[in-house]
Parts: structure tokens; C-alpha cells; sequence
């Protein structure tokens, strides 16, 4: 194997590795709700998203074509370079997600892609190596600043408009046909999810083909690099970002089902609406904007403090992750070929391996993932070890009879 076949392979397992993490950070965007109002277990909802964000990567390529071809600035780039650029952007974007999920702060993939994509590219060629107005602002910068008050605003009329129909109807029937109605609803934006997010994950992959010369710029995307791609989503999915779960579901707002319904709805339309039009649309910001809205339309209050926390990593998203993906250009380019490549992967590894550590003093789980929110702790503050209070003014428990006693009174 050549150096220049094995970067192209390690790009392509970084890029399914970053498919991985897209999965399980953004679960909660599509079972968060579910999951918050008893319509679906935990577990079950993390398989049934799964399969659905599995089935929903395979049903259009026209994100992946945005990704493949709009932001990055293909003409006259060495392809060894442009190789670089998208290894070094998607390592950019791993740790990103990982350090938010971390925190349990429902950040963007696509922007953690796209800003380590930005930042590589800027490092290696220069401003003039990303497509700045067609690309980065029409179709990230626009589309992120438009989801989450449209999905809020959409969300909150559907709100208004299910619970204004459903008045006659006495609360616990109304509460279980909506649990009914969530578990279609949250399919669909499951599947909507699919149709988005791994695409992106495809779109980068062909990039690197096209960068190898194994692929023209033209040419239709292979079978294997859909599979993978959808496989690697899924299983992500189902492995369960619960921290990020938790967040969207207790802590934005407290949701009934009616509401989740409504949320899950809008999300949907919106998301799947975005696909078609092929623009790499947050389905962060679509599910959040979406949550935020049925708590606006119902009038039961949303928790600003953790809304404004979620929209400054929105923020710093782009830039921050632009910073990931140049430093590592800079690490791999400095050390030069396949030894600064090598030397990347190491930083990543180890960096994982550092978060996941780290998570483990306070874990968050499908047992404890709706347990009650406390606006007074840190996003991550959750799971802690229960504490016994115990009253030391209480009468004291009787003494035990002697076991002697015991035995002579089974006698008799």
C-alpha cells in the first residue's frame, strides 16, 4: 500500500468515525421528547432511531453533493494537501462533539464538521480556499440562523392549535393518545436525520475520493460509501448520546406529550424539507428551536438560562472547531507525511480516551437520564451518587432479641 492509499484509508475511517459521533450526539434530537414523556424506554427509543436514521441515509445524496462540491474550494489544490485538509477538518470536528457532549450541551454537528473543514482549509490555502459566499454563508450561516426560530415559531402554533382542539378531552386520555402519536412522530424525525446528517459524512468521504483520484469529481458516489456511512450513524444512534438527551429533554422546557408531538412535527417537516433542497441544515438547532416553541405555545415556561448556554456554543462552534481543524493541519503539516498523520491520530485517540475518562465520575444513563432537573447544577451535574439523609432525632429502632431467645420461642 501506498502512503498516499493509506491517508485516503485513515481519512476514510476518521470520516466514519466522525459518522459515529454524529449519532450519538444528536440522538436526542430526534428521542429526547419521547424519551422525556414516558412514550418510549430509553433503550427502545435509541433502537428505533437506529434503524430509521439507517433507512433515511440511503433515501437522498443531494446534502452530500453540497458537502462534496460547495465549501470547500476544489480548483488547482494539490490533492496529497487537500487529503490533509479533510483528515485534519474531521479531527477538528470529533473533538468538538466530544468535548460538548461532554457537558451535555446539544451543540451542532454539521457545524463542528464544517468549522474544521473551514479552519484546515484557511490554514493550508488561505481564505481564498473556501467557497465564502455561495458556500459557508448561504448555506451554513443562513440556514443556522433561520432553523431555530422557525422550527420555535412553527412549533409553538402547533402547540396552540393541539391543545385549543383536544380541550373536551380529559388529560388522561389526552396523555396517552399522544404517546401514541410520539412514537410515529419521533420515527420521522429519525428519519429525517438520516437523510441530513449522514449525508454530510458521505459528502466528505467523496471529497477525499475525489481528492485520491479514485472518483471523479462527477461521478455518482459508490454503494460502499452509502453503506458505511449509514451504518455508522446507526450504530452511533443506538449507542445513545443520554447526556444530550437529558439536556433537550428536562431542560429546556417541561414537556408533556401533546407537546412533544408538536416538537417532533415540526422538526420533521422542517428538516426533511432541508434535505430535498440539498441544505446542510442543524438538526440541532431545528430540534432545540422546535422544544423551545412548545414551551412558548403552551406558556409553561422555558429555561433561558440553559437556552442562552445552548445558543453561546452555537456561537463558538464554527470558529472553535475552525481552530481544531488548523491546529492539526498545522501538527500534520509541520511533521510532514504520513509520520504527521500518524502523530494526529495519536492526539485523537488520546483526547478521547481523556473525555470518555472523564465522563465516567458522573455518568449519565438510560436509568437516570429523567431524573429531575436542577437549574441550579451545571449541565453536567447529573448522576451523582444519591445521599442518605438520616434524622438523628428519630426513635431508635428496638434491639434485636438475642438469638437464643429466638430459638427457645420456636421451640416451645
Amino acid at each position: 500500500m501506498t502512503a498516499e492509499a493509506l491517508v485516503l484509508a485513515i481519512v476514510v475511517v476518521t470520516a466514519l468515525a466522525f459518522d459515529f459521533t454524529n449519532g450519538f450526539h444528536d440522538t436526542a434530537n430526534a428521542m429526547s421528547t419521547s424519551i422525556a414523556t414516558g412514550a418510549l424506554r430509553p433503550k427502545v427509543a435509541v433502537a428505533m432511531s437506529a434503524v430509521l436514521n439507517l433507512a433515511g441515509a440511503f433515501l437522498s445524496v443531494e446534502v452530500a453533493a453540497t458537502v462534496a462540491k460547495g465549501i470547500v474550494n476544489l480548483n488547482g489544490v494539490d490533492p496529497d494537501k487537500l487529503l490533509i485538509i479533510v483528515f485534519a477538518g474531521l479531527v477538528g470536528g470529533i473533538l468538538w462533539n466530544l468535548l460538548t457532549w461532554l457537558f451535555g450541551i446539544p451543540s451542532s454537528s454539521s457545524h463542528a464538521l464544517f468549522g474544521g473543514l473551514i479552519g484546515a482549509a484557511v490554514a493550508a490555502l488561505g481564505f481564498g480556499g473556501v467557497s465564502w459566499s455561495s458556500g459557508v454563508f448561504a448555506k451554513i450561516i443562513v440556514p443556522a440562523a433561520l432553523a431555530p426560530p422557525v422550527a420555535a415559531l412553527v412549533s409553538a402554533i402547533g402547540t396552540r392549535l393541539i391543545y385549543g382542539i383536544t380541550r373536551p378531552v380529559p388529560e388522561v386520555s389526552k396523555e396517552r393518545g399522544f404517546r401514541w402519536g410520539q412514537a410515529g412522530s419521533a420515527g420521522l424525525v429519525s428519519l429525517a436525520h438520516g437523510t441530513n446528517d449522514a449525508q454530510k459524512t458521505m459528502g466528505v468521504i467523496m471529497l477525499a475520493l475525489i481528492a485520491h483520484g479514485t472518483v471523479g469529481k462527477d461521478d455518482p458516489m459508490p454503494f460502499w460509501v452509502k453503506l458505511s456511512c449509514a451504518l455508522a450513524i446507526a450504530l452511533g444512534t443506538y449507542v445513545g448520546g443520554w447526556r444530550i438527551i437529558r439536556t433537550l429533554g428536562k431542560g429546556v422546557v417541561e414537556i408533556a406529550s401533546p407537546q412533544g408531538l408538536a416538537a417532533e412535527s415540526a422538526s420533521a417537516a422542517i428538516i426533511l424539507t432541508s434535505s430535498q433542497f440539498g441544505l446542510p441544515l442543524s438538526t440541532t438547532h431545528t430540534a432545540t428551536g422546535a422544544i423551545m416553541g412548545t414551551g412558548l405555545g403552551r406558556g409553561n415556561g422555558v429555561r433561558w438560562n440553559v437556552v442562552g448556554r445552548m445558543v453561546l456554543t452555537w456561537v463558538i462552534t464554527l470558529p472553535l472547531a475552525g481552530l481544531g481543524g488548523a491546529a492539526c493541519w498545522a501538527v500534520a503539516h509541520f511533521v510532514g507525511g504520513i509520520a504527521g498523520v500518524l502523530i494526529v491520530v495519536g492526539i485523537l485517540v488520546a483526547a478521547s480516551a481523556a473525555i470518555w475518562v472523564r465522563s465516567r465520575r458522573k455518568p449519565v444513563n438510560s436509568a437516570n437520564v429523567n431524573a429531575d432537573w436542577d437549574d441550579t447544577a451545571a449541565l453536567s451535574d447529573v448522576g451523582e451518587p444519591e445521599i442518605t439523609v438520616v434524622d438523628v432525632m428519630a426513635e431508635p429502632d428496638p434491639p434485636l432479641p438475642p438469638a437464643d431467645a429466638v430459638r427457645t420461642k420456636e421451640m416451645l
